[in-house]
Parts: C-alpha cells; structure tokens; sequence
C-alpha cells in the first residue's frame, strides 16, 4: 500500500538540509520514489545521491531501510543526519545488544526516518521478519555496484538482495552507485529485478579534481613529499599503497618528516583501525596511508588529496578512490606515481589467480584501460570518461596533460633493440636485466651467461636505465611483451610485436616527465584579515564537534565556512541562507557563528 506524504521534499531540502534547491536530477529521482516506482541512480560520489534517498524517507511515513556495505559510512552518515535533526539508527555488529534492541524498539514505534543496515543482517530472517511488522517506505541499496561478479568490489551478499523486491513488493526501491561501466549496469538491473526502474545518469565528470598521473622507477617517496607539502600543507589527504608493508613504510616515513600521518590496513587491530579512522574524519589536517581496504565508507567531505604510490588494477578503482577527494565540491587533486614493477607485478597476479580463463581475461582488459589512462598523452578526463560511456566534447584544461602537454619522441629503434634484446637472451628473464645488457652493465651474471658476447649487449648505451624501463613498460602495456607466470617474472615476445620488429609499425611515447605538478587553482587567494576569520571559523567548528565527540563536517562542510566567509552575513535571517545551514543548525550554532563574523 502507498505510504502517505507527511512533508513536501522542497521543505525538507530548505529547511533540514539548508539548501535552497535541487540538483539535477534530484527532484525526478525523488519524485520517482514517492510516486512509489524504483529508481536506479549513477551519479559521481559528490554529486548528492544520499539525499536521493533520504528526502523521500523523511517525507513518507514510516521508515526508509537503507542496505550500505560498510559500518563506517552507516555511522557516518547518521551521525550527520543526527546533527540536521533527523531520527536515523544503524544496525551493524558494533552495535552492542542492549543499543540493537533500543533501535529496533524505536523502529517498531514508528519514531526513525531512516534504518541503515548491514547486508548481511538485513538478509537475517529475524530482520526481514521485524521489517514485515513496520511500515518500510522504501528500500536504497547503496553502492549498488558490490552486485557484480566482474566487478572491483564484489560484495557476495549483495546477490541475495533481490528477496526485497521479492518480500516487499509493493515497496519501491532505489539503487545507486558512483562507478559501474555499461555492462556492470546491466549486471545491476538483472539481479536487483530493477527492469522497471526509472534510470537517472548524471555525468560522472569530477571537475574540481585535478588529475596528476606520473611513471617512474625512483623518486615516488620524494615526489609525493614535496607533492604534499607544496600544496596541501595542513589538508586531508589519502594515500593509497598496494601492500600492507608498503602502507607502514610510507607512513613511518611521512611521520619522521613531520606529518600527521597514519597506517591503515586489514593486519591493523581492529580497535587500532577504529581510532584511525576517527582522527582522521575528526581531525583536519591527518593523512591517512592505506591499503584499498580503507576508503569507501569514508564521508570526509574535505579530502583534499588523493595519493597513489601505486597503480590501481582498474579505472573503476582508480575513479572510487580519487572520487574520496573533493566531495564538497571545492578544489582537490588526484596524484599517482606509479613504475614498472607496479605493471609486471599486476600481470603476475592475474595471471597466477586461480580464476577461470574469461575473468583474466576481464581483468587484463581492465588493467590495460587503466594503463591506456596513465600513458595517454591526451586529456586524461576524456579518456576516463569515455571509459564509462561519456563524451566530453574539448578537453578539460584541469588535468597534467591539458595544463602541460607531453613532449614525444619517435621510440621505433629503442623499442626494437628492446625486443630484440628479449629474443636473444633466450626470453626468461626481467627488465632489470635486460637493461643492464642494453647499457653494457658489468654484471657478473651478465658475463656468466655469455651474454657480454651478444650483439645486443651494449647496443642501448643512447638512453638511461630509467629511459629503457619506461621503453619496457610500454611494450607491457601495448601488449608487445609479456609476463611469463610460469617462470620468475621474466619477458617474452607476444605475437604482435613481429610488426614494429619488422618495421612495419612505429611506436611513439611520452617522454618522462617532472614529477611534481606545477599550478593549481586552490581556494580563492585570502587577503590577511579573511585568513584570520577563516581560521577562527575552523577552529572554532573544531570545538564544537570536539564537544560533541562528532567530525567537523557534521558540524558544516568547508564550503558552507567559506560562504559565511564571502557572504558576512550580520544576523540570523542572513545566516540562514547560507546553503548547507538547516532549521536545526541555525538554533543550534547560528549565534555562536554570528558572534565571529562580527568581530
């Protein structure tokens, strides 16, 4: 049976939420919901899809069940709710049992907008049958994208959530998710039962990131210490490490040059993960070093960089987790620095991973689409657009390539010494090798294997030892060279290189580039006095969510601090048009607020 409209959504979006109007296409995917139609929603992390959901579940009677893989996000996202005044719970195993059955008491009164909920308990029997006993207004299904076999974060129980279409019928549902190509879209609609949903697609376009994609063997640690100290100096930022080892280096090291910097990975406690986590959403100016594990149950609306010292096996990865930067739609930055070892390492492990044959070979195409990003000399954003279907017509002007643009240089020769240099040696073993027989290196296994006397040894003395690694990689990513899984990590020649060995193809690269990017548009430049309020805005935010024991951005997001900053308004009716300053924030904050900004 339809549930009745208690509250208009425009009202809700004003008066709760502090905002003035919609965003496309908001107020169809809400309006679609309340007309109790399901819905599938893409839109890019950022965009607003939360309040998708979460306006129609205040608006309705009864109570929204909102289905979300990760518990930090869950209290994440009610925490804030909390704060704009809204009757939100979360139902995961952190909840102790006397706090699960005060929820689930104040669900069956009927008294909670919104229940956020594991999959795994929402699946319970016991649970589906406490949902039958209430009114469910709707149902939204977060990060819709877990459902996916072929996808980067397969979450398994997220195949059995068809039984809600199947248990609820008359219970319209709402699936959303920031990354799923064309196909993991189907894959969506097929095993959610969502083929009468109304599909809502924004652009999945980030323009306030900026992306920054460099190669190289050495000066990765360097490169992003002076990356960050140039230009986020005092900000949030993440840094994404491809081992757990690799995360405990990075940050020891970023600790001893003076950083506020933090390990986080699954070999980490869990009570020490917990409080990682928590100063790093509390606090302003933390940098958390991470393995993929942490990331996408992080709300931090003012991330302002996203870092990768190492390459992500997919564009649906690398999008996920720089799409943690810049929620608040202020200017963020996403920077990698990645080498050849990342490649032939990533290769290894499709290649020994004990699926079946069709998933390696998903798995490399993916890996190669994401290389193709990195060695593109184009606009990195039209490429990683085109990847989920969208056409971005000029270049961005917002990315490393637009705001520098690659020199080439013709590789033919180079690449052809490189390969012939694999076929004399027998094609078993690694690039560094290669390399040394390339520049005449006096290794002794060199001389051991006879290989000082081929007619390859020495030929490559033109180009440096970094220069050849970045030739050999190329040859990776073009798929002219393989890995072989077999042996030790060694090259061999694939079938497509015959034709640039016969010079019948030639091969154009980038050359290596500097490092460190070079200008950035960042918040508007502040005259002395404004620096000053708005240091004293922060801070005295900071207070307030130290108070309460909450982040600072449930308190207000940098983007609203930064209009009171421009707008200077002299009294609470001013204040309250400040977008992002609800009913409740106001009463709660406004005077105390106004109090600085008349200083």
């Amino acid at each position: 049976m339809p549930t009745v409209t208690a509250r208009h959504p425009l009202e809700i979006l004003r008066h709760t939420f502090g905002y003035a109007a919609f965003r496309a296409p908001q107020e169809e995917v809400i309006h679609t919901l309340m007309a109790d139609r399901d819905a599938l929603v893409l839109m890019p992390t950022g965009g607003g899809k939360s309040l998708c959901y979460q306006i129609p579940a205040i608006a309705r009677t009864g109570t929204g069940v909102v289905v979300s893989p990760l518990i930090a996000l869950m209290e994440d996202q009610v925490t804030t709710l909390r704060q704009a005044g809204v009757a939100a719970a979360a139902l995961n195993s952190s909840a102790l049992p006397a706090a699960a059955r005060a929820i689930e008491e104040t669900l069956l009164r009927g008294t909670l907008d919104l229940l956020y909920i594991a999959p795994e308990r929402l699946l319970q029997d016991r649970t589906l049958s406490l949902l039958q006993r209430v009114t469910v207004n709707l149902f939204a299904i977060d990060e819709a994208h877990c459902v996916s076999q072929w996808g980067h974060d397969f979450r398994p129980e997220y195949l059995q959530l068809r039984v809600l279409h199947e248990r609820f019928p008359q219970v319209p549902r709402i699936a959303l998710t920031a990354t799923a190509d064309p196909k993991t879209r189907a894959e969506i609609i097929e095993r959610l039962a969502l083929q009468k949903a109304a599909i809502f697609t924004r652009s999945f376009d980030r323009p306030n990131i900026r992306y920054h994609i460099h190669s190289g063997s050495q000066g990765a640690r360097n490169a992003l210490l002076r990356f960050i100290r140039d230009r986020h100096t005092g900000e949030a930022g993440i840094v994404y490490c491809l081992s757990r080892k690799r995360v405990e280096e990075i940050a020891e090291w970023l600790q001893g040059e003076g950083l506020d910097a933090l390990p986080y990975h699954a070999g980490l406690g869990a009570d020490e993960r917990r409080r990682h986590q928590q100063r790093f959403q509390r606090d302003e100016a933390v940098v958390m070093v991470a393995t993929i594990a942490f990331g996408m149950g992080i709300d931090k609306p003012n991330v302002r960089f996203v870092a990768h010292l190492n390459l992500p096996r997919s564009i649906e990865a690398y999008y996920q987790e720089t799409g943690r930067a810049g929620r608040d739609g202020m200017p963020a930055e996403a920077w990698m620095h990645y080498g050849l070892q990342d490649v032939v390492q990533l290769r290894q492990m499709i290649q020994q991973s004990g699926t079946d044959m069709p998933r390696k070979q998903m798995e490399s195409h993916k890996l190669d689409a994401m290389l193709a990003l990195c060695e593109t000399t184009h606009c990195r954003r039209q490429t990683l657009l085109a990847y989920f279907g969208e056409h971005l017509s000029q270049p961005c002007g917002n990315c490393d390539n637009c705001l520098q643009p690659p020199a080439t240089w013709d590789a033919t020769v180079a690449a052809q010494k490189a390969l012939s240099t694999i076929h004399r040696t027998g094609q078993r073993f690694g690039v560094q090798y290669l390399v040394d027989v390339l520049i005449a290196r006096a290794e002794p296994r060199i001389h051991q294997n006879g290989h000082d006397r081929l007619s390859v040894y020495g030929i490559g003395q033109e180009l440096s030892a970094n220069a050849w690694r970045a030739v050999f990689r190329h040859l990776l990513l073009r798929g002219l060279v393989e890995v072989d899984a077999e042996g030790h990590g060694g090259l061999r020649l694939s079938s497509s290189s015959r034709p640039l060995l016969r010079g019948e193809e030639t091969l154009t690269l980038r050359q290596q580039e500097s490092v460190t990017p070079k200008s950035r548009d960042k918040r508007p430049d502040l005259a002395p006095q404004d620096a000053t309020l708005w240091e004293a805005l922060r801070q005295h935010r900071r207070a307030l969510a130290l108070a309460q024991g909450v982040p600072p951005y449930a308190i207000f997001h940098d983007a609203t601090l930064m209009e009171m900053l421009q707008r200077r308004p002299r009294d609470l009716r001013a204040l309250a048009t400040v977008p992002g300053i609800g009913e409740r924030k106001l009463a709660a904050y406004g005077a105390s607020f106004l109090k600085i900004l008349l200083r």
